[in-house]
């Protein structure tokens, strides 16, 4: 638990330097370069690589779709409640729109405008700060992650969880840059902001499944749609 609060605040305190120094517009050359750097030298309409990597990151970028994101949160929430783990399901639904919500909030009192120095591979239509789909990805995936790690108890899945949500969240981030959608200090907020977010959702499940409002690794709710066969009587 002090790990993650060390982790959550780092994550915080990233997000406060990256956004002062936004509004100071400290970041621009930075940012500047590596939008640049993903682009033909002499053409920022034409990105490096083959079209095919043009494709594959608009495939990737849509995982950070809040319809997307919604799907994936109500898929899990509602495995988790087949499962038996219904605070579990709760908790997931609570803390994705929670995250959301936030995400939302920081662009309306930032309102920094999307990149114009190269094309836009993808039509956007809101802010740019912090990055919706990278922050989004963050709460969603992390979230997930961290909550199957504290309901699982084998170590190859918990292992699994994270690596998937980490490098799902990576992408997307990534992806947003390379379609030039986004400054990549938007996006460095969105990480930083989002597994912030994940690692204080991370602490808070802890807590509740020590007080048993949370369902801990190899435990159920109440759920008796499912019976077993009653075992063999013994024979006289």
């Amino acid at each position: 638990m002090l790990l993650a609060l060390l982790g959550a605040a780092l994550g915080l305190l990233a997000f406060a330097l990256i956004a002062d120094e936004v509004v100071e517009g400290e970041t621009h050359a930075f940012d500047e370069a590596v939008l640049l750097a993903f682009r033909t030298p002499g053409d920022p309409a034409n990105p490096l690589g083959p079209p095919w990597l043009e494709i594959i990151m608009r495939d990737v970028t849509a995982l950070g779709s809040t319809t997307v994101l919604t799907l994936i949160t109500f898929i899990v929430a509602g495995f988790l409640a087949m499962d038996g783990k219904r605070a579990a399901a709760l908790f997931v639904l609570v803390a994705t729109a929670g995250g959301g919500l936030l995400s939302y909030a920081l662009k309306l009192g930032f309102e920094r405008p999307r990149p114009d120095l190269v094309a836009h591979l993808v039509d956007v239509s809101t802010l740019s700060f912090p990055s919706g789909h990278a922050m989004g990805a963050a709460v969603t995936f992390l979230t997930l992650g961290v909550l199957l790690v504290r309901t699982e108890s084998r170590r190859r899945i918990k292992a699994y969880a994270l690596a998937v949500a980490v490098g799902l969240t990576l992408l997307v981030g990534f992806s947003r840059i390379y379609l030039g959608v986004h400054w990549p200090t938007d996006v460095l907020a969105g990480w930083c902001a989002g597994g912030a977010w994940a690692l204080l959702c991370w602490i808070l499940v802890l807590l509740l499944q020590r007080r048993g409002k949370v369902e801990s690794a190899g435990t159920a709710g109440t759920d008796t749609s499912a019976t077993d066969d009653p075992p063999p009587r013994k024979a006289s």
